[in-house]
């Protein structure tokens, strides 16, 4: 009998689940691989300003042409149509536009051309986050969520810095990286504050633009981002990304790819955010891609995607 207990007790000792023991290892890339974004936490933003409220404008906001320009290229550049940069601009020519000419951009919050602003299509603005560089400089984000079935173009905000006696230090308008803010998306309305900006400077944030298309817009095609895999250095203060952007066999061919890469912290945070161009895709194609994307704050812990694909 004792023998049997002995036998009995060996058998469940070996059945038993062993715990593994292993030694950690700092590598000097960490790899992951992503397929879908992650829905960001719902923070509430400090500093956003209702609609109706005006903010401060230091001058208003106007481009100066340079050599190589096109009306088209900087209404892309600045998110606008190019039927709006004209409206606001009546008194210049689009094809004969000298270099130095100064354009009037209609995402101004002091409305140049005076045309009825409309009121912007509804998003929700998750977070307001800013960060001070090296060279006394700032960095402001705010993170935008689409949360319609339906792309929302020209989207932007007024970034108004004050100190912490609500002193005016300085207005910019924020743009996305993209010229769409796809559906069930978040992407960061960016803006960069050249120095000298107080690193106690306070960021308010005041909704501009924002446009919803109607289904099947001509000037934007299916996309998608697949196989992306981001690798992160060791102490998070950039990763390494690549991936391919498919386009649907039923497409027209696309003749510019823009991929927007939107680096988080383990909060939940933006810390970074980084644009990849490309062009030349064919129906049923892919196109690879890579960039790196840096932390302007703390230590990087996710990458999410977005793409637009026009023809």
């Amino acid at each position: 009998m004792r023998r049997r207990l002995l036998i009995l007790l060996s058998l469940l000792t070996a059945c038993a689940p062993q715990q593994a023991v292993s030694t950690p290892r700092l590598a000097d890339i960490l790899p992951y691989p992503t397929s879908t974004s992650q829905a960001a936490p719902q923070l509430t933003p400090e500093g956003l300003v209702p609609l109706k409220t005006p903010l401060p404008s230091s001058t208003p906001f106007t481009y100066s042409v340079k050599s190589g320009d096109t009306i088209s290229g900087i209404a892309l550049q600045f998110g606008v149509s190019i039927d709006e940069l004209i409206a606001a601009n009546p008194e210049i020519s689009p094809s004969a536009m000298s270099i130095g000419t100064v354009l009037k951009i209609p995402s101004n919050p002091d409305n140049p051309s005076g045309e009825s602003t409309p009121t912007p299509a509804p998003f929700t603005i998750r977070q307001i986050e800013c960060y001070p560089t090296s060279n006394n400089g700032m960095w402001c984000f705010v993170l935008v969520n689409n949360d319609f079935p339906d792309f929302i173009e020209n989207v932007s905000a007024q970034v108004t810095l004050v100190d912490s006696d609500e002193t005016f230090i300085a207005s910019q308008t924020a743009l996305l990286p993209l010229n769409v803010l796809p559906p069930n998306t978040s992407l960061p309305l960016a803006v960069y504050f050249a120095p000298q900006i107080p690193v106690d400077a306070k960021p308010q944030v005041q909704i501009l633009t924002a446009i919803r298309l109607l289904p099947n817009d001509t000037r934007y095609l299916p996309a998608a981002v697949n196989n992306t895999l981001v690798q992160i250095n060791e102490d998070g203060h950039f990763a390494q990304i690549s991936g391919d952007v498919l386009l649907p066999a039923g497409s027209i061919a696309a003749a510019q790819i823009w991929v927007a890469a939107v680096a988080y912290d383990e909060s939940g945070r933006v810390v970074g955010v980084k644009r990849w161009e490309g062009g030349g895709v064919q129906p049923g194609g892919s196109l690879s891609f890579e960039m790196t994307v840096a932390s302007l704050g703390g230590r990087l812990t996710r990458v999410e995607f977005a793409v637009e694909a026009r023809p």
